[in-house]
């Protein structure tokens, strides 16, 4: 690609909350988007006319992260429709909560395949594909800090995407890729506010000591600092973007 040619971005989990959020603004700042979504076909089409009707470019495409071949096709349909792959957000997850006894094998299973399998799937790809001077851009939590009772098996896949992390900047020296990850704190999502009750969103929002929750586009702002050209001597980090809240 040129110099002019614009940079083709793809964000996992793109369709709603901080995806979508991820997916605006990158196009915003003039990245094609390549918005992945799993089963919200609506919504990753609607964001996807939202983005055009603004003036940027989007494409829609479903996968589900945690199946390899999958990802394989994930990232040959963004090949064939724009050449090659600049940067990859991994911002697909799943989170279900429970103490650690209480977790049964297929929330324990699941979430590793996602969170996880799912991340090492998307890193393999963009090892062997991703264009030089691309970025990176993996997603932990800040839970990887407080280690909150009933997030353990969510926590652990997260500090294996941030070991991950660490392991990528280093194998990619000579390509000039960047390889981040992004550690939100609470933040205003559906995935965030189902099951809570307005007392315990509140107290949560007070535990930051800028006493509010975080909101899709404080975390998508993170991420475009990192895909950007002020971004791009950060390496092999990971950034919690979540009020001072740890």
């Amino acid at each position: 690609m040129s110099a002019n040619t614009p940079k083709v971005a793809l964000v996992t989990g793109g369709s709603r909350g901080i995806g979508a959020a991820i997916a605006e603004r990158l196009a915003r700042d003039g990245f094609i988007v390549v918005i992945n979504y799993a089963g919200e076909v609506a919504a990753a089409e609607a964001l996807a006319r939202k983005i055009e009707a603004a003036g940027g470019r989007a494409l829609t495409a479903q996968a589900d992260i945690a199946d390899p071949a999958a990802v394989r096709r994930l990232f040959d349909a963004a090949e064939a429709a724009f050449g090659q792959v600049d940067v990859l957000v991994n911002n697909a997850g799943m989170m279900q909560l429970a103490a650690v006894a209480d977790t049964d094998d297929d929330v324990f299973d699941r979430t590793i395949a996602v969170n996880l399998k799912g991340t090492f799937n998307t890193l393999r790809e963009a090892g062997k594909r991703l264009a030089h001077g691309g970025r990176i851009i993996n997603f932990s939590t800040s839970i990887v800090g407080t280690y909150l009772p009933t997030y353990g098996v969510y926590a652990a896949t997260k500090a294996a995407v941030e070991a991950l992390t660490h392991v990528m900047s280093k194998e990619l020296r000579g390509r000039n890729i960047t390889v981040n990850a992004v550690a939100p704190g609470p933040t205003a999502t559906d995935l965030f506010l189902k099951g809570k009750s307005p007392e315990l969103v509140a107290q949560m929002a007070k535990a930051a000591p800028l006493e509010r929750l975080g909101q899709p586009d404080d975390i998508a702002n993170v991420v475009a600092f990192l895909a950007g050209p002020d971004g791009s001597w950060v390496n092999g980090q990971v950034l919690r973007a979540n009020g001072g809240l740890i």
